[in-house]
């Protein structure tokens, strides 16, 4: 059974930056694709960015394109995201998300492992 702990969630003003963490225990991490998903109050579950097992394909949701960066250290069975120049509607429950095999994908359907989250808020 794969587990899956985030961290670096925390309240930071718009501009800022955070780097979320997310950690692999439990299974074999190089073979996983490794996902970002978040959610807002009152919204749906959203995707944010993907990265393939071996670090060499990403995808992003256009909202955070130029601004967030994904990527892991299958050393470390560590997946990351860097968060800059955050905006207030960021805020959200920042997940993180394991899904066996090769290919990235978005629909959180396709993934076999979550974790708790964290909370990520950005004051205007």
């Amino acid at each position: 059974q794969v587990q899956l702990t985030e961290s670096g969630g925390g309240l930071v003003q718009a501009g800022g930056s955070l780097r979320l963490s997310c950690a692999a225990s439990g299974g074999t991490f190089s073979s996983y694709g490794m996902a970002w998903f978040r959610q807002a109050p009152g919204k749906e579950r959203e995707f944010v960015t993907v990265i393939s097992w071996n670090g060499e394909r990403t995808s992003y949701v256009d909202s955070v394109k130029g601004r967030f960066t994904i990527s892991r250290d299958n050393a470390k069975n560590t997946v990351y995201l860097q968060m800059n120049s955050l905006r207030p509607e960021d805020t959200a429950v920042y997940y993180c998300a394991a899904r066996i095999g090769i290919g990235t994908y978005s629909s959180s359907r396709l993934y076999n492992y979550w974790g708790q989250g964290t909370q990520v808020t950005v004051s205007s």
